[in-house]
This record gives C-alpha cells, sequence and structure tokens, in this order.
C-alpha cells in the first residue's frame, strides 16, 4: 500500500519498545529493576530516551514490552506516560509477558516479545512498525528512518551506527553494497567486514527496525512455526529477510537530533558500571556532548512536584557549593562540597562531606565528613559518617562492586556489611 504523503509517516506508525531485559552488567544496579528502569542524567529513565524520540518524531502509538523485574519500570510508565488520549487516535500500551499465548510461555526473545501481542498491534491498523531498544541513550527522529524505508522499498530498515572496524566485533553488522543494501548480516564477528569506500569503518547495528506491519506480522508468524527458531530479531528474523528479501540500512547519522551545541552524533549503551558512571559525569562537562537542555527536542519523563534545590552554610570549611555539577530537586547541599557530580531528585549532602566524580541516586543521604570519589551511589543508601572510598583501591574492592576503571558501585547491602 502506498503511503500518501499528506501527513508524517510516524502518525502511521506504532513505535515498540522492547524493554524486557535485565542488563546483568551493571551488576547490582539491576538487581531491583530493569536496564530501562535505570536512572539516568538526574531526572529521567533510559527508557525516556527511545520514548521521547518516538513522541517527538510524531508517533503517538506506543506499545512497551516488559519482563525483567519489571515494577519499578512500569510504575515509572505509569505515571510519567500517562497523558496519551485515545480520542486523538493516540494509545500507551505496557505490555508485561502475560502467558497470552500459552500458559507456560514467557517472552522467549525479542521477536516472540512483538508476536505474544500480535492481536494488539493489528488491532490498530497502523501501516509501520518501529521496533526500538529500550536501553541506550540517543536523540533521533524516526520520521527521517521511516521515509527512507518507504522510499527505498525496503522490507526492513535497520538502523545503523558507523564505528572503527575492529569495535564492532560486540554488535551485530551489516556487510552493505554501495547502494547501503544489507547482503550480509554477521552477529558478533571476528573480523567486521567494512563499510564500501570507507573500509576502516562498519555498520554495527542499533537494534533499531522499520517494517511495513503486514509484512512483520506474516514473518513472525513464519518464525513462530519454526521449531529451530530462537524468536530473535538479530538471530532469525533479519538474516531471514537478508537472505531472502530486501534489506537497508540507514545510518545514525542521518537522523541523529543535534542542537547547535552538539558537535557529534551522540549515542551511548550504558551497560556496563564504568560507561554509566561516564556518561553521567559527562553531562557535567561545560559542553556536553549530549545536550540534554535543548527544548527543541525534550527528554520526556516523570516530573515529580519537588521543591527546589538548596544550599546552605558559609563558612570556611563548611560550606554548601556545587562546581561543573548537576544537582536535581529537593536536593540539601548542607555544608557539603560537590565537583564533577551528578545529584539525582532528594539526595542530601551532609556537612564537611566532599563528593568528586560522584552519580548520586534518589533519595540517598550523605553522612558528615565523608569522602566520596568515582562512585555511583543506588537509589536510597545512607552513607555512614566518615565514610571514605575513592582513596585505597584494595579496600574498596573489599568493600564495595569496584568497577576494572576504579569506579565504586555503592549499595545499601553493601553498606550494612560494614564494620564500622
Amino acid at each position: 500500500m502506498e503511503q500518501k504523503r499528506n501527513q508524517p509517516l510516524a502518525r502511521d506508525a506504532m513505535a515498540y519498545v522492547l524493554a524486557g531485559g535485565r542488563g546483568s552488567r551493571l551488576k547490582e544496579l539491576t538487581d531491583r529493576r530493569a536496564k530501562p528502569a535505570v536512572y539516568f542524567g538526574g531526572k529521567a529513565r533510559i527508557i525516556d530516551f527511545a520514548l521521547s524520540n518516538a513522541l517527538n518524531s510524531g508517533i503517538r502509538r506506543i506499545g512497551v514490552a516488559t519482563q525483567y523485574k519489571a515494577h519499578s519500570l512500569i510504575r515509572h510508565l505509569q505515571r510519567g506516560w500517562n497523558f496519551f488520549r485515545p480520542e486523538r487516535n493516540e494509545s500507551f500500551d505496557i505490555l508485561p509477558a502475560s502467558q497470552r499465548v500459552s500458559e507456560t510461555q514467557w517472552y522467549e526473545g525479542t521477536a516472540d516479545a512483538v508476536f505474544q501481542n500480535i492481536d494488539i498491534i493489528e488491532d490498530y491498523g497502523v501501516e509501520y512498525m518501529v521496533i526500538l531498544a529500550g536501553d541506550h541513550v540517543y536523540k533521533m527522529d524516526y520520521e527521517l528512518m521511516l521515509q527512507q524505508h518507504v522510499d527505498s522499498g525496503a522490507q526492513v530498515t535497520i538502523g545503523c551506527l558507523e564505528v572503527p572496524r575492529m569495535e564492532a566485533t560486540g554488535f551485530g553488522v551489516m556487510h552493505v553494497n554501495e547502494k547501503d543494501e544489507i547482503i550480509a548480516f554477521v552477529e558478533k564477528p571476528d573480523d567486521p567486514p567494512g563499510i564500501p569506500g570507507n573500509p576502516e569503518m562498519a555498520l554495527a547495528s542499533m537494534g533499531i527496525y522499520v517494517f511495513h506491519t503486514k509484512f512483520l506480522m506474516d514473518l513472525l508468524r513464519r518464525d513462530a512455526a519454526d521449531p529451530s527458531s530462537s524468536r530473535d530479531f538479530g538471530k532469525d528474523i533479519i538474516p531471514y529477510i537478508v537472505a531472502n528479501g530486501k534489506a537497508v540500512a540507514h545510518r545514525f547519522t542521518s537522523s541523529c537530533v543535534r542542537s547547535d551545541f552538539e558537535r557529534e552524533a551522540y549515542w551511548r549503551d550504558v551497560g556496563t558500571v564504568d560507561a554509566y558512571w561516564q556518561a553521567n559525569i559527562d553531562l557535567t562537562d561545560i559542553t556536553p556532548e549530549l545536550d540534554i537542555y535543548d527544548s527543541t527536542w525534550p527528554i520526556w519523563t516523570f516530573a515529580e512536584i519537588k521543591p527546589p534545590a538548596k544550599f546552605v552554610h558559609d563558612d570556611e570549611d563548611r560550606r554548601g557549593s556545587a562546581i561543573s555539577s548537576l544537582v536535581s530537586g529537593d536536593c540539601i547541599i548542607s555544608g557539603s562540597s560537590l565537583h564533577r557530580s551528578l545529584l539525582f531528585t532528594g539526595v542530601r549532602a551532609n556537612s564537611y562531606s566532599r563528593l568528586e566524580g560522584a552519580v548520586v541516586l534518589p533519595d540517598v543521604t550523605i553522612g558528615r565528613h565523608a569522602q566520596l570519589r568515582n562512585v555511583v551511589i543506588d537509589r536510597g543508601v545512607v552513607i555512614p559518617e566518615g565514610l571514605i572510598v575513592g582513596e585505597d583501591p584494595v579496600l574498596d574492592a573489599s568493600r564495595f562492586r569496584r568497577s576494572e576503571n576504579g569506579i565504586c558501585l555503592i549499595t545499601q547491602a553493601m553498606i550494612d556489611k560494614l564494620d564500622l
């Protein structure tokens, strides 16, 4: 069916966000929440980036498939994304694995997470499906990707990052011709294929796919009937189309949203403690690579009703201050000094404490005289008075989760085990 161009393609599309993954490389940060529900940037959750991209692109039908420890994620979605109105042809569906197809079957793979909700999707009658991963940080206009999909006549269009070739070994890599048509899809290759005309770079999959809805539904039914399938887009669906149909790569640089202050196309998988800490701390730079202050492409989230941040005391050794830091609402910096740190909502930093390179999740209390350097502190942790972290690597590693790059992840369970 040829799309009439009297309205944006996004208005006839559904964004389907795959948000069921645990994200085990984030260690204890995902003990109680799925990776898409992990806090990011002072106010948001990681999933808010994919959802905001869909909303800002003009997509008004969104589904989110959840599975692993989904309560925190579902609660966030219910609080922050409940403004869609069916009378405006809008919808927002939270789709937990609910054994709707089989009484014994949870979502078995990314493709199965869509297949099990085919009846809900088909009921909306949308022309296009935009399949998204819910655990990456980036800004992207999906309308431009939809336009390429229609113009190229592709059966699937795959969002791709241009990365140095030998850094693509951990991705699914697209081998393309001069027209960016995909001639082979290789999962985590030891020797990734280069890009025609730019052999030192490779095209790595972003886990973003655009399909015509009817084609996808037919393909998912065929895949579900195949007992040898692992029910996964990257392992089964995409290789099948590459072998039997037309798959086209869409380069992220073609649709990346950048403000005047963003020099490069920004995309991050904050899937390790080091990467998570770095991406948050990067926001404290004078001109960050990711501009979260761009009002033309806002990152929507649950906006809590909280009082402003407060800084008190002005003695020489007891001054509430923050340098190169982001401090969210309802924080009280009481005679504490912050340097290159990011504080989420409701943090209390008490007198004589010092934080440097700290990512502090909501509702944390920092005791007096605590000295914390290069840390990620989980939600609700109470840091004891006088605790020192970031000075003695051996001691830190014996008490907390210390990463390869020396970042210490601190949870309340770890604090409770300390012999102070």
